[in-house]
């Protein structure tokens, strides 16, 4: 593995229009945050940013249908966004917004440069118009049946539920989603960025990406395959970033084009060392994004990049599935599913849900979340296994060891002993390559398994029938044991930091086991002589009639008008 000095990681911007459910934070957020928490932890000189995308019409359309001035909406709902991230531990170095300052005058410079290189063109083009509204509507305004999969209320640049990217004059029977009304066909002129250009740059570009999942691949081939046409980048809007371009003074840039320039907004908003991320043969980037994406950052935003001139393509794009519920789709009008503003009134541990939802990272294909075995999966496999582990070895080394444990001399170790080490250094090396390629879950899941290997050596050693036949070889066992503890707590890091740190810090040891470099220290002994903290109890176990009333609670999705009243309440 050639070792980078820095690394940017994205994930993809949640749009203002609502809250998070749980398929939102395993279809980006928690990936991306795990992966991070591993490159600083690595030594990689890392950032991850993210943030709200609250340009374009999906902003204007929700905060119009609840009568809220649109400033005001996106302030709330940027802050109810950034609790909830930082409620589950989402680490972003940055988590911004789309309509700060510095991103429109990043965009602007993108376009500009854009514009120079001779990729963008103007151009006539046919925009649904609403004679009872009185405006042209771009692509989120009008809704109507999906031409290829009859999807009834598919939005104007992309359909829900198949993940087209659409046309607004590809529907079927469109209407206004301001009036219901029906909708015309008029000519107004637009910019475009002429992706047809890049075709065959972006296809060797694609092909020869070694990192990318198969799906996401063959799905960005499938566009080129297709026939990549010039695509318009600018709207009929009053809100968003204004087009530097004489003539265009009254559109703003649709929203696709600016959103993920806001990797590199957001970036420079932080760094002042920011080109160092986005334009060094040093550094790599990252984006992780959901299902609905990956036609964009596989195509658009590569495409937008490549017409730039400047800046770095992405190492890895891990587009990831869809999370459904109980056999159905989220719904917070129907009350379907897990909505995370609830999450902090159930009184379970983000750790516990982190736990459960990297099990769900739909890497490959949908998953499913189920109450009944999140209760059953953290009760086995985080209690029973890894918190089970860790107070069985700190429990005996605190209360029957005086606390102290100490490195066996050369020699004295068993068959079963080296064993053990082997596993864990082979474990460390495994673990590490499957995140390097991003498969988050399989990386979980030997970790655990690690973890078991650890409560089978003390159940094969019986350290309690020895503790009064032979102490020396109780204390070596209980060395090895708080060696793999010690480990496990870094490697479990990335994903439960919270748990892991409670478990360094009782183990006596000093810093983090997300400190920089604290990977490459997981494979190394202790020192020759150490003392552990009092245990403490990790996790309480979850019982089924608690199950039922956290289901009730986490159903009750927040109205949007609510987040308000309640702001008004307070004043």
């Amino acid at each position: 593995m050639e070792k980078k000095k820095k690394r940017l990681i994205t994930a993809a911007l949640p749009y203002i229009n609502n809250v998070p459910h749980l398929g939102h934070i395993v279809g980006s957020h928690l990936p991306a945050d795990i992966f991070a928490r591993y490159c600083r932890a690595k030594g990689y000189e890392t950032v991850f940013v993210g943030g709200t995308d609250e340009n374009g019409s999906t902003s204007e359309i929700a905060a119009w249908k609840i009568g809220i001035p649109l400033d005001k909406f996106s302030n709330t709902l940027h802050e109810e966004h950034k609790k909830i991230y930082e409620w589950f531990g989402i680490s972003y170095d940055n988590f911004s917004r789309t309509t700060k300052e510095i991103h429109h005058k990043t965009t602007q410079e993108f376009f500009n440069n854009i514009y120079k290189n001779g990729f963008i063109k103007q151009g006539n083009m046919k925009v649904f118009y609403s004679e009872k509204d009185k405006m042209f509507l771009p692509d989120r305004y009008v809704v109507g049946e999906c031409p290829k999969c009859g999807y009834k209320e598919a939005s104007g640049d992309q359909c829900e539920k198949c993940t087209s990217v659409l046309d607004p004059s590809q529907l079927k029977n469109p209407r206004s989603t301001i009036s219901g009304s029906k909708l015309e066909l008029r000519e107004t002129e637009h910019l475009f960025l002429e992706l047809d250009k890049l075709s065959e740059k972006l296809r060797k570009w694609i092909e020869s990406q070694k990192l990318w999942r198969e799906q996401v691949k063959s799905l960005a081939l499938g566009w080129i395959k297709e026939g990549l046409k010039p695509r318009c980048i600018t709207r009929d809007l009053k809100h968003g970033v204004k087009v530097p371009l004489k003539g265009f003074e009254d559109k703003v840039f649709y929203v696709w084009f600016d959103a993920p320039i806001g990797y590199v907004s957001f970036t420079r908003e932080i760094r002042k060392d920011w080109e160092n991320f986005w334009k060094s043969g040093k550094s790599e980037i990252f984006n992780f994004l959901g299902k609905d994406n990956i036609p964009f950052h596989t195509i658009f935003w590569p495409g937008i990049i490549m017409a730039e001139g400047n800046f770095n393509l992405p190492k890895n794009v891990i587009g990831l599935q869809y999370l459904n519920y109980e056999g159905k789709k989220f719904s917070k009008s129907k009350g379907i599913g897990v909505f995370c503003e609830r999450l902090p009134e159930l009184g379970i541990k983000p750790d516990i849900w982190r736990h459960y939802l990297t099990e769900l990272i739909p890497e490959t294909s949908d998953s499913e979340f189920k109450w009944d075995e999140f209760r059953d999966r953290v009760n086995s496999e985080l209690i029973g296994n890894f918190a089970n582990y860790a107070n069985r070895v700190l429990n005996f080394i605190y209360t029957k060891l005086g606390g102290v444990v100490e490195k066996p001399k050369k020699g004295k170790e068993e068959k079963i002993d080296s064993e053990l080490i082997e596993k864990i250094k082979t474990k460390k090396r495994e673990t590490e390559e499957l995140l390097e390629k991003s498969e988050i879950r399989k990386a979980y899941s030997g970790i655990l398994d690690l973890s078991s290997e650890g409560n089978k050596y003390i159940n094969d050693t019986e350290p309690w029938v020895l503790l009064k036949s032979n102490p020396e070889r109780t204390k070596i066992i209980f060395y090895n044991a708080a060696y793999l503890l010690k480990t496990l707590s870094v490697l479990f890091a990335p994903y439960i930091p919270e748990t892991s740190q409670s478990v360094w810090n009782q183990l006596g040891l000093k810093g983090s086991p997300q400190d920089k470099n604290a990977w490459d220290d997981a494979g190394k002994n202790f020192d020759a002589k150490f003392s552990v903290n009092k245990p403490e109890i990790l996790f309480k176990k979850l019982e089924s009639e608690e199950i039922k009333k956290y289901k009730s609670l986490a159903s009750k999705g927040t109205d949007l008008k609510e987040f308000f009243d309640n702001q008004s309440k307070k004043v």
